[in-house]
């Protein structure tokens, strides 16, 4: 199984839970936009990787490792989506992007995405870093800023990528 198509299903059995109080079948091809005998396939499949009990008729429940992994999920997808709308990304792409990255990024990576979520959380007003990385975007030059602690003038042009100059 594609380590992607179980983490969806675990992911909208797992809101489907919360939002209709069960999750049944029809809902689950639904949301997955496949067939029902399709949904039932994987129902089966992960019903064996002990993710889900599943009942022909009556859908699927999560079991306690169902449970764990979709809160995993959950947290990995709030902590990308935050992330992305910290450096600026429209929420609702935000959002639509996270869906995609919660999939495919390692632990570490996650790991130290999720602290500086938290670190800039603890700055409500945007530090003065913030500010210039957003004209940086808007304009693409570094401009001379009181509040950025790095010391370079709108002159400078960033190394380019794949430079050893841009290794940090």
């Amino acid at each position: 199984m594609r380590k992607k198509t179980v983490e969806e299903y675990i992911e909208v059995i797992f809101a489907l839970e919360r939002e209709e109080g069960r999750a049944t079948t029809g809902r689950i091809a639904s949301e997955m936009n496949v067939k029902p005998s399709s949904a039932t396939e994987m129902l089966q499949k992960l019903q064996k990787e002990g993710f889900l009990q599943y009942e022909s008729y009556a859908g699927a429940t999560l079991t306690e490792s169902g449970r764990r992994l979709a809160l995993e999920l959950n947290g990995k997808h709030e902590a990308i989506a935050d992330f992305l709308a910290i450096i600026g990304v429209d929420r609702a792409v935000a959002e639509r992007d996270a869906c995609q990255i919660e999939h495919h990024v390692g632990r570490e990576t996650m790991e130290r995405l999720e602290r500086f979520v938290e670190f800039a959380g603890h700055f409500p007003d945007r530090p003065g870093w913030m500010e210039c990385f957003q004209k940086y975007c808007e304009t693409g030059r570094v401009e001379d800023c009181d509040q950025c602690p790095c010391g370079k003038s709108g002159n400078e042009s960033p190394p380019a990528f794949g430079s050893p100059e841009r290794r940090i």
